[in-house]
């Protein structure tokens, strides 16, 4: 189905039922979003499976230890890739996943072409620096990775002992390796979005190389420990169960970093929540409901309700999130199994009765039942990011389009307090994300332009000011008079071509919860267990239940969605 298409279908009297910007861009709402069939994990693999990739390892030279140099090639439809790992000794002292730290056990790199002798060693002497280093462009991915300190060792001491890993140990911990960084689109010397967009359309959607780092560390992982264990006992040794294997992801440690990007792309996450809308919209009018949907809904919700029994965390509010998902998929069970007719019912009565993580949950299901209707969005997941200044348009017409579109941002009392205690900047070590109190530290005038809903609501004043001297006026000599409004007047216009549009919170605010931010850009990414250590940063889970990279070729159903624990039965 084209786009055009589909966005016709918002017009005319059977236009398709898409919820309101207020309700979805809602910050809250966003931050209690759930992986679906769209998320990027789950459309890359799609494209590997039924594209069948071809991957081998022409280069294999690990120590006894697991330290050496693996590379792999990546043979697809359009073109040969190499993925190059470095396996470093690394200390317990010297093992820190904040982003200070220097020295990892892994470093990575995903390269255009064969990796030949001479650039290996160039990719050798830069690519365990990370950010000290310095690649070129013929890298699209830079990452790097710490072992689990909780299972590495332990899973290698049971193969090697001829064992299989104990299931209830692994779902508490759910990977051998967590990464701490993956940077693409032009970092550090890197190939930028127009190259690899443009040349490389095995991964021309957005973080669909980043994704691939990460399969590809996953996939190293499993291979490492068994390496391990079989020079340490190769008479005892015992391959790892493919059921376990496949439970194994890959750990991610997210902060700050990954906030900024949600705010200062705002025509990308607009077509990225358009199309998750527009596949709900399809559902909900085209989505037949028969006793096989009935019976997949049933499986689904009691699976998502076990996954989050095993979801573990310490942090008290996200125990309780998931607490209150569970109760939420008994009712929504009850409430399905008394007569399932009609999505939209069922949809409305999840607003009425259950949390917001719930409702998004709900929505995620749908989504997984219907793939004839879903997967195809996927390719119109990029979107130009260009802010165009329209300087014919009549201050009245941009007064109206503030009211109707910004309405959010001029109910807020930003006079009232704490409703401008935090300002974000980038480090001057990392240049990453901070946040700083305005009453306690300097350097506000440095400060990243991550206020829209202030900056629509200051823009806002000065235009209502000026039209009362100045009614016939166009944008443009708006702008003339009032050039540093220049950048939020283009947003405010640009914007309103869009269905949804910019995201609705004060984040200048001191009880903002950047978790939100972070967990609505994973959730697009498609990761789970989510185990947030602060407000600032959090823990979660990539690839869980992915198919193995051996499964290419075999028959895929895609049905990793809110994976499972493997039954301890199967392990023998």
């Amino acid at each position: 189905m084209r786009l055009a298409s589909i966005k016709a279908s918002l017009r005319g009297p059977s236009a398709l039922p898409l919820r309101p910007a207020s309700q979805v861009m809602d910050l809250e709402r966003l931050g209690a979003m759930h992986q679906s069939r769209l998320s990027f994990m789950r459309t890359l693999l799609r494209r590997i499976m039924l594209e069948r990739w071809q991957i081998d390892t022409p280069r294999f030279e690990l120590c006894d230890q697991g330290y050496g140099t693996v590379i792999y090639e990546i043979n697809t439809h359009q073109g040969l890739f190499s993925f190059v790992i470095f396996s470093d000794y690394l200390s317990a002292e010297e093992r820190n996943d904040r982003v200070i730290a220097s020295k990892w056990d892994l470093t990575m790199a995903l390269v255009e072409g064969r990796v030949e002798e001479p650039y290996l060693e160039f990719l050798r002497q830069n690519v365990p620096l990370q950010e000290a280093g310095r690649v070129d462009s013929r890298v699209f991915v830079l990452s790097r990775a710490n072992r689990s300190a909780r299972n590495f060792d332990y899973v290698v001491d049971q193969l090697a002992q001829g064992k299989q890993p104990d299931v209830n140990r692994i779902v508490k911990v759910g990977y051998l390796y967590r990464t701490t960084a993956v940077y693409g689109s032009g970092k550090l010397g890197m190939a930028d979005w127009d190259k690899v967009s443009s040349r490389y359309p095995d991964f021309a959607r957005p973080f669909a190389a980043e994704m691939f780092a990460c399969l590809m560390l996953r996939s190293f992982s499993l291979l490492q420990v068994e390496h391990i264990a079989r020079q340490r006992n190769p008479e005892q040794f015992t391959a790892m169960h493919p059921d376990i294997k496949r439970y194994f992801g890959i750990g991610n440690s997210t902060g700050l970093g990954m906030a900024p990007y949600l705010i200062n792309h705002p025509m990308l996450i607009n077509r990225w929540v358009e199309m998750r809308e527009l596949a709900l919209g399809l559902v909900r009018s085209l989505g037949h409901i028969n006793d096989e949907v009935r019976r997949r809904f049933e499986q689904l919700l009691a699976r998502c309700a076990r996954h989050m029994e095993e979801t573990h965390t310490e942090d008290e509010w996200q125990t309780e999130n998931n607490q209150r998902v569970i109760k939420d998929i008994a009712v929504l069970r009850e409430q399905a199994g008394e007569l399932l007719t009609d999505w939209n019912h069922l949809l409305a009565w999840s607003e009425q009765h259950c949390s917001l993580q719930g409702q998004e949950l709900l929505v995620s299901v749908m989504l997984e039942l219907y793939p004839q209707l879903v997967d195809g969005l996927e390719e119109y997941y990029c979107a130009e990011e260009f802010l165009d200044l329209d300087p014919l348009m009549p201050l009245q017409q941009l007064k109206e389009v503030i009211e109707q579109r910004y309405d959010w941002a001029l109910n807020i009392d930003f006079s009232k307090q704490g409703a401008r205690d935090i300002f974000w900047y980038r480090s001057e070590e990392k240049m990453e994300p901070r946040l700083g109190q305005c009453e306690l530290d300097s350097g506000r005038e440095k400060q990243m332009a991550l206020g829209v809903g202030y900056a629509v609501y200051k823009c806002y004043g000065q235009l209502c000011q000026y039209i009362k001297e100045h009614p016939e006026h166009t944008t443009a000599r708006f702008m003339v008079a009032r050039p540093k409004l220049r950048g939020i007047v283009r947003r405010i216009q640009s914007m309103n071509r869009c269905v949804y549009g910019d995201i609705q919170a004060n984040l200048l605010a001191r009880d903002i919860l950047p978790m939100h931010l972070l967990r609505c850009k994973l959730s697009f990414f498609g990761v789970s267990k989510f185990d947030p250590r602060s407000r600032l940063w959090v823990r979660n889970t990539m690839f869980q239940g992915a198919p193995l990279l051996e499964d290419i070729g075999k028959s895929y159903n895609d049905d990793w969605f809110m994976p499972l624990a493997p039954t301890q039965g199967g392990n023998d």
